[in-house]
Parts: C-alpha cells; structure tokens; sequence
C-alpha cells in the first residue's frame, strides 16, 4: 500500500510520500538508542513537564490536527476534534500518574526473604516500537506513546500508510515539548518492513493494534527474538438488551454503539442480542434510528458520519453484507454502495442471521449492525463467548443481578454495564483470544514495557 494522503470523500489522492531508506531507517534507530540512554536518567519531574508541554502544543492545536485527521482517514471534524483533545488528556493523566504507577514496591516484609532491604522496581527498557492503525490515528498512538516516554523509554512509531501527516506530526510533537531528540520518531516504512525491525536487537519491545492476521505476524516476530509484545486486535462486541432496560435509551444508543467512527472501531458494538420480551420495540427504533442518519463530508456539521477510510475497506464492508443477504438475512435498512465518489456506505441493520454466514463471525469494521432475538440472559452470554474475539461488551438492564452476571460470564476484557464501551487514560484497555493479549493504558499498561527488577539487600 502506497504511503498517502487519500481523501475518503473523493478517492483522490491529495499527497504521497517516498518510505524511509534503510539508511534514513538506521539513523532513527540509532538516534532512539541514543536518546534512551539519556531520557532513562532523567527524573519523572523533567519527563511530567516535558509531556504537559507537549500536550498544551496538541491542545493548541487541536482544530489544525483534527481537520488533518478528517481529511486523511474520514471521521467527522466534530469527533477528530474530541480525539485531539482526549489524547492531550491522556498525556496529562501519564505525566501525573507515572510516577505513582512505577513507585517501587515491596511485597512482603523484608525478613521473610532474610534481607533488611527489599524492592521491586520498574525500570524501563529501551526502544518500543508501535505499529499503529489509522481509525484512531492521535488517540490509538498516544495510548501507547504517553506512557513509554513517562516510564523513560524511546519510541519508534510505524503508522498505517493512509495517515502519513499524522504520523509525522506525532514524530516532531514531543521534540516541540522538550524530549530529547529521537526519543519519539516516525518511521515511513510499509508493513513488510515491520518484522525486520522486530528482529534488530536495540529494539526491545513492539506493540500492535489491528488485524488478527498482522498482530500474529508480529507476535511470531517478537517470539522468535524473546522479546514482549502488547496485541490489541479486532473485536466482535455484544451489546445484551434485557427486558428491564430503559428501551429508548438503549437503542438510541446501539446507533451510536455501531456507528461510532462509521463503524471502523474495535469496540464498536457489532452483534445486538436483544430478549424477546422487548425485541420488537427495540428493532423498531434501532432501525428508525439507524436509518435516519446521514453519511456525508467530514466538515458538514449536519453529517452524522463520515465514509470508510479506504477503498478496500467499504470493499470489505459490502461483501459481507452480501453474502449475508444472498444465504437469507434480511436487510432492514441501507445495504447498497451509493452512487457518486468516495467510499460512503449507509447505515446498515441485518437480522435473521444464521452462522452459515461470514458476518456472523467475521468482523464487519463498517456502519453494519447484526440484530438477534434471544429467549433469556443464558442465551445472549452464550451467544456473546460463541466468537473467536474477546475485546468489549455491555448490557443494558435495571437489574443488578444481570449486570453482575454478565460481568462474571462473558468472556471480554471489558463489560459496560448501561453504558458504552470506551477506553480512559487509568483503566486497563485490551481484550483476549483473537482481540489480542496485554493490557494498554493505567498502571498495566504502563507497566507492560518495563523490567520488573526485583532489588534484594542483606
């Protein structure tokens, strides 16, 4: 995939960009080595006001960074807006945090191991690299960037080829606030070239979001080298319905659930499982709510979202949709490529799907929601773990006890109770079996690239 700024409205291409040689490649990684061996002997004082300059910078220039975003992968001004100004917020809950995070601890009473002294200790490690996607192109590389450079190592990002200007702008934004030089760099590099670099031994750890097929390309890489790896795959989310739930709010909602970057989150809600006490009320509106919404430009106020952010991508979203229908799903709204340019997909709603269907357990990265009646709660968490993925789920119900269970039961890294799935700054982020494995943001996941040194005095 060529590296360029591609605008989704049109499909023309507005810049391109020549990959980094393996020379120009070298000279970040050496400068990343250099910087670490300086940044590491800093204080979390001088890191703290590092980042919080570099987090006003993004503050101030959040309109510029949000119409870039907007223009290169497709989500509307409004939403890019609120990325810019979240990931700022997340640098300043690390550069507050950090140190509390990595404070040395003591497990157990000195005497009981015969020393007078004992600490585990959290140092860092050396360079992380990142290979981050384009559907949360500031958000999705801060997660990892703000805490590797408060807990002192150096970062190297390799970002998706159709976010190029945000990449680079991430590679000059924590220079601009002070961090040594090279302690954060953006590498130009296509994604063949990524387990080349998995395997140079100055780089110690990597950290993935996307694909289950790229995340295990990346995994075996770092396995073959020992080295730790963070995966944050794809998700097949379930949003339970249960019949003591407020219903309106529920499915109004669910189309924010499913619709949330049009569709092109992990945690976006995909298979709504709703009782069938309240299924009919619920589809009624689900499907009014989905079809009332409008796709159009990024920039356009009245948009309720924008087009997918690739060509391949509404490819993708269409082809499952189409195999659905053509093996007897019905479509109760949208479910056509529109007319005109750009790659725009309407809000679409499916039901009557049955497993013989790729949707059913493929992952729709798309405006596409799947609608199933289900007879009791039993059924919705079993529907629920029946996936490959693991990431996010939530269910709406006035009944404690059902929220409880839910939490016990489905097999998640995350479940919302009466609320949307959403990551925030100090609570662990990540999900199991193929949505990955290690946990992003909060004490964990800052923890995740750091040795763990246990420190032992007699």
């Amino acid at each position: 995939m060529a590296i360029a700024t591609i605008d989704p409205t049109t499909g023309t291409t507005l810049k391109k960009f020549d990959p980094h040689t393996a020379t120009e490649v070298e000279e970040r990684i050496a400068k990343a080595q250099g910087a670490f061996l300086e940044l590491r002997a800093t204080t979390f004082e001088d890191r703290a006001n590092w980042m919080h300059a570099a987090a006003a910078i993004l503050d101030q220039e959040a309109d510029d960074v949000a119409r870039l975003i907007a223009t290169e992968m497709g989500k509307t001004f409004a939403t890019a807006r609120y990325e810019v100004l979240k990931s700022a917020t997340g640098m300043r809950h690390f550069a507050d945090h950090a140190e509390t995070y990595l404070a040395h601890e003591t497990p157990v009473e000195p005497a009981e191991v015969n020393a007078s002294a004992l600490s585990v200790r959290y140092d860092p490690i050396g360079i992380v690299l990142a290979v981050m996607p384009w559907n949360y192109p500031i958000w999705q590389a801060m997660r990892f960037a703000a805490p590797a450079l408060m807990a002192g190592n150096t970062g190297l990002l390799k970002h998706a080829s159709n976010v190029p200007q945000c990449a680079l702008y991430l590679g000059d934004l924590f220079k601009r606030g002070g961090f040594p030089d090279g302690a954060f760099q953006t590498l130009l590099v296509e994604g063949k070239d990524v387990a080349p670099l998995v395997d140079d031994p100055r780089i110690r750890a990597v950290t993935l979001t996307g694909s289950v097929a790229a995340g295990a390309s990346v995994a075996e890489a770092a396995g073959r080298n020992i080295k730790r790896s963070v995966l944050e795959l794809g998700g097949m989310d379930a949003f339970i319905v249960m019949p003591s739930a407020d219903i309106d709010k529920a499915a109004a909602q669910a189309v924010t659930a499913r619709l949330q970057n049009t569709g092109q989150s992990c945690i976006a809600s995909k298979r709504f499982y709703v009782h069938a006490d309240v299924y009919d009320r619920f589809e009624e509106l689900f499907v009014a709510g989905m079809a009332a919404t409008s796709m159009g430009s990024p920039f356009d106020s009245e948009t309720s979202f924008g087009p997918l952010a690739t060509e391949r991508g509404r490819s993708d979203v269409h082809e499952l949709v189409d195999d659905a229908r053509s093996k007897g799903a019905t479509v109760r709204c949208g479910g056509e490529i529109p007319a005109g340019a750009g790659w725009f997909y309407p809000a679409t709603v499916l039901t009557d799907v049955t497993d013989d269907m790729r949707i059913y357990r493929e992952e729709c990265f798309g405006p596409v929601a799947c609608l199933y009646k289900v007879a009791s709660l039993d059924e919705a968490i079993a529907l629920s773990n029946d996936s490959d993925f693991g990431l996010s789920s939530s269910i709406w119900t006035a009944d404690p006890s059902e929220g409880e269970r839910a939490a016990q039961e489905i097999e998640a890294g995350g479940v919302f109770v009466n609320g949307l799935t959403a990551s925030f700054p100090g609570v662990p982020f990540g999900g199991i079996k193929d949505s990955g494995y290690g946990r992003e943001l909060s004490a964990v996941g800052i923890r995740e690239f750091t040795n763990i040194k246990t420190v032992w005095k007699a």
